[in-house]
């Protein structure tokens, strides 16, 4: 099967977050706060998607407030934080949701993402992961992490699904009275 065939059963995407929804820094303030930086791409992707049925979720070494509070913001309702073993929330996921792993898409960028790499249907890493990673990976985006390769991610999913050219339609036909 290839590529195109397994994105058409994909019904959710899990994300990394540090060198996927970012770019990997991490900003520390004088008090231990914690900036991160999200790309808009990105986050209008992750809306989309979810406005055209593609669940969304983050599974993230990391336990960070501005995580939850941009997952809350856009809206996602799987989001684990703080999980070195990803491979336990990804199979409650599978579990709650009665998801197969063929159903789940990840991208990830870094050594402890392989073992979820290795296990959902289709696997992902940014063009600026871990050469490890981008060597088990069933696609490298062309974008860095950070730096809309999640938004790439989306559209090859939607536009695998047949569901690009509506969403291209529905946005062209966006009218005024929608916008208020």
């Amino acid at each position: 099967m290839d590529l195109k065939d397994k994105l058409c059963y994909i019904r959710m995407l899990l994300l990394d977050v540090d060198g996927v929804l970012t770019d990997g820094s991490i900003l520390i303030g004088p008090k231990g706060e914690v900036h991160k930086s999200f790309n808009a791409m990105d986050g209008f992707g992750i809306r989309l998607a979810i406005e055209n049925g593609l669940d969304v979720g983050i599974i993230t070494g990391r336990q960070s407030d501005i995580v939850s509070y941009r997952a809350q913001e856009l809206g996602l309702t799987e989001v684990f934080q703080g999980c070195h073993d990803k491979l336990k929330p990804f199979y409650e996921i599978c579990k709650r949701r009665d998801l197969q792993p063929a159903h789940i898409a990840y991208i990830g960028d870094d050594l402890f993402d392989m073992p979820l790499l290795k296990r959902v249907g289709v696997s992902f890493s940014v063009s600026n992961a871990h050469p490890n990673v981008q060597q088990i990976a069933d696609y490298v985006t062309q974008k860095p992490g950070g730096n809309g390769a999640v938004r790439e991610v989306i559209e090859l999913i939607l536009k695998a699904q047949g569901k690009w050219e509506f969403i291209l339609t529905d946005i062209m036909a966006y009218d005024d009275k929608r916008m208020h």
